[in-house]
């Protein structure tokens, strides 16, 4: 890099924020030339802004740094493609990341403000809905606090997937406007912007050199345009990044329709094309929503290898090394149509020919599993992916025969194996994107050892018997940063306190708690930690439910989407169980238990909201009946998300 035109970088633009008096400056500052507020009359959300951008432009000079220290060591990259990041709020994260919150909470108080109030306001990102995209989120802060050149590739959803509310004990859905006062974490970036194509037909020819061609013709074309979300590492000099893609039209209205007073039709295009990115996870019971839901997938996946792909000509002539220097990995079956997708970029935009195009991307992908159920397994309708993405299905076509050939040969006579492993359902007439992801990649990982052995056992036996090698096991984790440290600053102290600060980092360290089992003061230090966050939990429980609960009873807690092999049903049998024994024997010795559940039922899945209904009933019915005396209450607490989990779990 030519340092005379290089933009200077301090050595570290956070020194300028180590004093509570420069942080108050510093405050000041983004309030009145960012926000534009007087900060005489400034709301708790004008303050959460200029305290974000406070931290943005730290975490921005560090993402600068981290980009160059890249390209100038040409490190191997990984890329995580996700549909779904639960990243919840991210003020107080970077705050902990950056070891600025006790500095910042006293800079606020100088000016009579209160940090949690501040936090409060910030909405949490509805950019995901469960433990997937939890995961995902995880691994980010991980990447990015042990300084793993990589980031993550996902949608910018202008709505989350629904605000859960409680009517009479039924779940009802209201949109989710996580954005309707701005997002002051992220970057709009205008000039990042690739054609994602759809529908129209194959049009095949002999080329000057005899061999035969294909283009996509006739198709209909959305922009996706990036926003970058700076992912900060604890107490890291690197900073990550989350890339969302957004939908925007190709034009922005029709003017000869707008001239004849048209209006709709006008804007018709414009809005069918943005709708890509409206909704986290349309309702696919019907062929509409699950249209929508396809073109979603693909849409961020194409844009994103699009974008990987650029990124990478910058220091490399050609892809013929793309699998040394880039790792993406599928987080689940969502993206698992780059597979097609990076063969076509390569055959029909490079040059490539299907052999050498192949080598490249089935060397590059790798694919994470998260279930056993076969029906949770996508299959995309052939007649739908003929329409939608026409080019898609004929190189899925090719893989399918290529792989089929090569299982023939490895295992000749086998025709029942032929037709167990085929990328093509031919009974249910549809792709099998689990089986697609798993031949064009690289490693196949299941998220904990027992799953893994029995992927490799049942569901993807036969597979198995073909790769070998191909399958590993990668226990799943979360970050102990958000989950420990900041979600439960009581318990963090305490273990802080006994062997020091290096289980944030690494949580293999927690082991050296193990001798203070034995240690009384350490017992009841912990305890009475967590008797604090009982009593946070049911106050934050009465407020929102004008449930009064005991802190002292057993809190037996589920918390997760409502699904019916998640078994919420088996639970709140178990509720009706104990409270007919309280009926039936009031002198029974049960401890006196409180049944929390949380979770959202997907809009049109009847059968898991017809749960949430009977959840709520039963607490009707237990939390009302004097008979058992308080002895057990049920609380359905709504709208679960990132916030509430961390008010919950400590």
């Amino acid at each position: 890099m030519n340092q005379r035109t290089d933009v200077a970088l301090q050595e570290d633009y956070l020194l300028d924020f180590q004093d509570v008096e420069q942080i108050k400056d510093s405050l000041i500052n983004f309030m009145v030339h960012i926000v534009g507020k007087d900060p005489t009359f400034a709301t708790d959300r004008d303050w959460l802004y200029a305290l974000a951008y406070m931290v943005r432009s730290i975490l921005s000079e560090r993402y600068i740094r981290t980009g160059r220290a890249m390209y100038e060591a040409n490190v191997k990259r990984v890329y995580y493609l996700s549909m779904e990041y639960l990243i919840g709020r991210s003020l107080t994260k970077q705050l902990v990341d950056l070891g600025l919150l006790d500095k910042v909470r006293q800079a606020l108080a100088g000016f009579g403000r209160d940090l949690e109030a501040i936090a409060a306001c910030e909405s949490d990102a509805a950019l995901g809905n469960g433990g997937l995209g939890r995961l995902a989120a995880c691994f980010l802060d991980s990447m990015a606090t042990h300084g793993y050149p990589g980031l993550g590739y996902g949608i910018r959803y202008e709505y989350g997937i629904f605000t859960q509310g409680i009517d009479q004990g039924r779940q009802v859905e209201h949109p989710e406007n996580w954005l309707r006062y701005g997002n002051p974490w992220e970057f709009e970036r205008p000039s990042v912007i690739y054609p994602v194509r759809f529908y129209g037909r194959i049009l095949c020819f002999k080329n000057e050199e005899g061999a035969e061609e294909c283009q996509w013709v006739d198709s209909e074309e959305v922009m996706a345009m990036a926003f970058d979300v700076p992912v900060s590492g604890y107490a890291s000099p690197t900073v990550s990044n989350l890339r969302l893609w957004s939908a925007r039209s190709t034009r922005d209205f029709n003017l000869r329709y707008f001239n004849e007073g048209n209006y709709i039709k006008a804007v018709e295009d414009k809005t069918a094309s943005e709708n890509l990115s409206k909704v986290l996870y349309p309702n696919d019971k019907t062929a509409t929503g699950m249209e929508l839901r396809l073109k979603q997938e693909y849409f961020f996946v194409s844009a994103s290898l699009q974008d990987i792909m650029k990124r990478f000509l910058r220091t490399h002539e050609n892809f013929d090394k793309l699998p040394d220097k880039v790792s993406m990995q599928l987080n689940d079956t969502h993206p698992a149509i780059a597979v097609a997708e990076l063969m076509r970029l390569l055959i029909d935009q490079h040059g490539y020919p299907f052999d050498k195009a192949w080598k490249i991307t089935s060397g590059s992908f790798s694919y994470t599993n998260h279930t056993l159920l076969p029906e949770a397994l996508e299959a995309w309708d052939v007649d739908m992916l003929s329409r939608v993405l026409p080019r898609h299905l004929e190189l899925i076509y090719q893989i399918n025969d290529m792989f089929l050939r090569q299982v023939r040969h490895a295992f000749p006579g086998d025709s029942g194996l032929l037709r167990r492993v085929s990328l093509i359902d031919e009974e249910r007439n549809c792709v099998r994107m689990a089986y697609l992801a798993i031949v064009g990649s690289r490693k196949v990982n299941g998220v904990a050892e027992l799953h893994t052995r029995l992927l490799k056992e049942t569901l993807f036996a036969d597979f198995t018997r073909i790769y070998p090698t191909k399958f590993v096991n990668m226990t799943n984790g979360i970050t102990p940063r958000r989950w420990l440290a900041q979600a439960n600053p009581g318990l963090a102290q305490l273990i802080t306190g006994h062997i020091g600060e290096g289980w944030i980092t690494d949580l293999k360290r927690l082991k050296e708690i193990e001798p203070l089992a034995e240690d009384d003061d350490f017992l009841d230090r912990f305890v009475a930690v967590k008797k604090q966050n009982k009593a946070r939990l049911a106050a934050l429980i009465a407020k929102r439910l004008k449930i009064g609960i005991d802190p002292d009873s057993l809190f037996d807690v589920q918390v997760k989407r409502i699904h019916e092999y998640k078994r919420q049903l088996l639970n709140v049998l178990h509720v009706v169980t104990r409270y007919n024994r309280l009926k039936d024997d009031p002198g029974a010795g049960l401890a006196p238990r409180t049944v929390i559940f949380a979770g959202k039922a997907a809009p049109g899945y009847a059968m898991a909201k017809l749960i949430v209904r009977l959840v709520n009933d039963v607490a009707e019915i237990v939390n009302n009946d004097p008979a058992v005396g308080g002895r057990l209450k049920v609380a359905f607490v709504p709208n679960y998300d990132v916030t509430t989990a961390q008010d919950i779990i400590p």
